[in-house]
């Protein structure tokens, strides 16, 4: 491993506290005043012993879980909108889908948004929404759509006709895990729209009303702001009570949820008209964080906004709209997005690149998805923005991009079927194809095919010319990390021949930044004297880097003590083996992990208490294990307690204790899924005859990957009979 010096690096910026957006008071009660029951049963459980038991009497009657929050055949939970006015102003927390809250806090990132002076926003309009995405612990799918290229982006706004737009949790969490801001959609349209515009703009009372809860809802679901679209006429007296509502909402985001913005959408003017202008309109920009405009614009309309008064300071706060299916008389769109990007770029505004995924829906060859949608975002990336994660220690990625062929755990199968979760989604690297000197050429992508931890690696192959004497260095990752002590550096990789891989570490300035204690670590050289003191320390450390070829994996550990160093780039080197020649390569890169070694120790807390409740029964065709009798199959929410900061997933098993067959013995852990938050849904699980007892069971899994005493794991013991 190598660590080079590095002055190009922004410094003295504050980055955002990285839990500030979702901070909850979990006593408070409802907005309505109720207290939610199912938190009060949930927190009673959570002191039970954990070897106690409950027992259900089964009964065949249907499901008493709401329909809009919990799939009706499966009692799988999903994300939706609210397609009403009367669902808006009724909607409270104590009824509210709890599977749908986010798990991550916008995690910080440099530069901050404020320091942007040309942003990116994202708006996510695809076939009316809630597709694959509406599944919250994710969904069986050979070819899903995915975003990954977080690096480029500033903001995301999940986008659909319903009249309040809820972004699924899947799509927050790894947004925020990047620390890209993400919006929820209000849009009233056609007359209907116009009949509601006129209820609720009619008087302060009314507006206040819905902004209201338009900001409750935010705070509960975990993001961190909306995009408002009123697109239908209004009337003198609704367009005057616009803005103030705009502002009424924009002021109460600001107060409930920190870095949270609000947006208008180009559609209505001051008189009540619809009419799209395609450049800014003063009364509402005045009153909100931002304007995006239309997509129908000509250079002429940004060259005159450019000089009004309310957008000089404020030019950041201009998202010019960019349509990538390029209806009607559109600068650029489709596979020339970047030419309406560079016309927004060379007059100071921010983008708004509206349903990039036509990268997906309008290719018939969906398996290709991974290359058309790396060559579109290839071609805007020189009007784009790198973003550098800035959160402390670890820093560990394996490069999930949230779906793939299958479920790798330490490089083998944990499940072997194709699946989608953005939930699973890790820290996303720099996707990218550079040329190198005399035909040479090195190309960064995900690799479904083979992977260490999640649903792909990160794929490394080109071709080292045979004029090109030093190394290839591939760009990984661009970060804003402190590394303040002594710290362990793992690489994860599988090489095709001829070549050797090593791992180059970019700091800040050198002159700032003091390293001592540069050696390789391998199981022989873990001592107390090394990594610090403790047979705990030492197993940690034996997990990590014990066995340096598994799987066909080669596991590599460095160790270094570092002073004042602020981690700036991660790069991998590829050096050619033998004499100069034309050197095709691959190289897959699993997983890089970078960790303060104080922090290696097991976690110190379990997962207290382990709750069963809102469970269902089904009796479907087939027969039982154990008979034949019709199948069982249990139904059932499983929550938790237990701090996520260390803990990167959770694994939930079950197994059989006792059956009716006393002759049969008890069964083993079987592996039900992963679980990203401190709750799972028990969908289908096939279960024994009754009378009968099974356990279910949660483990932590740590960020490292450490193992995790069963003893501090969660269980509960399920008894039923009928």
């Amino acid at each position: 491993m190598e660590l080079t010096g590095d002055k190009n690096l922004i410094l003295g910026e504050v980055g955002l506290p990285a839990a500030d957006n979702l901070k909850r008071n979990a006593e408070d009660v409802a907005e309505d005043g109720k207290v939610d029951s199912k938190k009060t049963r949930t927190e009673s459980c959570f002191d039970q012993p954990v070897d106690s038991s409950v027992h259900e009497v089964i009964k065949y009657s249907p499901s008493a879980l709401p329909a809009k929050h919990y799939d009706a055949d499966t009692t799988e939970p999903i994300s939706c909108g609210l397609s009403s006015m009367n669902d808006l102003l009724s909607w409270s927390r104590s009824e509210a889908n709890p599977f749908n809250v986010a798990a991550v806090p916008l995690a910080p990132r440099k530069p901050r948004l404020a320091n942007c002076l040309r942003r990116t926003l994202v708006s996510h309009d695809m076939m009316g929404g809630y597709l694959d995405d509406r599944f919250v612990q994710g969904t069986s799918s050979e070819e899903p759509y995915a975003f990954y290229h977080w690096q480029y982006i500033d903001i995301f706004n999940y986008f659909t006709h319903q009249m309040v737009t809820i972004p699924p949790a899947v799509w927050t969490n790894a947004a925020h895990k990047h620390g890209v801001i993400v919006l929820g959609t209000f849009i009233t349209e056609w007359t209907d729209g116009e009949a509601v515009c006129e209820a609720f703009l009619k008087d302060e009372e009314s507006y206040r009303a819905v902004a209201d809860k338009l900001v409750q809802i935010s705070h509960y679901y975990g993001f961190d702001g909306w995009l408002i679209n009123i697109e239908n006429p209004l009337s003198e007296g609704a367009v005057k009570n616009a803005p103030l509502f705009l502002r009424y909402l924009t002021e109460q985001m600001h107060e409930r949820v920190p870095s949270s913005l609000v947006l208008w959408y180009d559609s209505v003017i001051e008189n009540g008209k619809l009419t799209w202008q395609n450049e800014l309109n003063q009364i509402f920009f005045d009153a909100c964080d931002g304007f995006f405009t239309n997509y129908n614009w000509t250079e002429e309309n940004l060259e005159g906004m450019k000089n009004y008064s309310v957008v000089q300071g404020r030019q950041a706060d201009v998202y010019i709209g960019v349509d990538v299916f390029a209806r009607g008389k559109v600068v650029g769109g489709m596979l020339e997005t970047n030419k309406a990007l560079e016309v927004i770029r060379k007059h100071n505004f921010s983008a708004a690149i509206f349903a990039p995924g036509w990268v997906y829906e309008c290719q018939s060859d969906k398996s290709q998805f991974r290359t058309h949608q790396d060559k579109f975002w290839a071609l805007l990336s020189d009007y784009l923005y790198i973003h550098r994660p800035a959160s402390q220690l670890p820093f560990i990625s394996s490069f999930c991009q949230g779906f793939g062929k299958a479920v790798y755990r330490k490089g083998q199968h944990e499940t072997a079927k194709s699946w989608f979760n953005l939930a699973a989604q890790e820290i996303q690297p720099l996707y990218y194809r550079m040329a190198l000197e005399d035909g040479g050429w090195v190309r960064s992508s995900g690799c479904p095919e083979d992977a260490w931890n999640g649903g792909c690696s990160l794929l490394l192959d080109g071709l080292i010319p045979t004029t090109l004497n030093t190394p290839v260095c591939a760009k990984i990752f661009s970060l804003h990390v402190p590394l303040e002590s002594k710290i362990m550096v793992t690489l994860v990789y599988k090489a095709s021949a001829g070549i050797t891989v090593s791992l180059q570490l970019r700091t800040t300035d050198s002159s700032h930044c003091s390293h001592t204690d540069v050696h390789e670590v391998t199981l022989s050289s873990v001592t107390p004297e090394t990594v610090g003191s403790g047979p705990q320390l030492e197993s940690q450390m034996s997990e990590l880097c014990g066995n340096r070829d598994l799987h066909g994996w080669t596991v590599r550990c460095s160790q270094l003590e570092l002073h004042g160093c602020v981690l700036r780039e991660v790069c991998v080197l590829i050096h050619r083996e033998g004499e100069p020649q034309d050197t095709t390569f691959s190289c897959r890169v699993g997983e890089i992990m970078v960790l303060d070694v104080d922090t290696l120790q097991p976690p110190t807390d379990p997962v207290r208490g382990l709750c069963i409740d809102d469970v269902v029964w089904l009796s479907g065709a087939g027969s039982s294990p154990e008979g034949s009798s019709p199948c069982l199959r249990l139904n059932a929410t499983l929550r938790w307690d237990c701090p996520l900061e260390s803990v990167r997933h959770f694994r939930v098993y079950w197994r059989r204790l006792r059956g009716p067959d006393p002759r049969i013995p008890p069964g083993q852990l079987e592996l039900l899924a992963r679980a990203y938050s401190n709750q799972f849904r028990v969908t289908e699980l096939l279960v024994p005859e009754p009378p009968s007892v099974l356990e279910l069971l949660v483990e932590p899994v740590t960020r490292w990957g450490s193992l995790v005493p069963e003893s501090q794991w969660g269980r509960r013991l399920l008894s039923y009979t009928e």
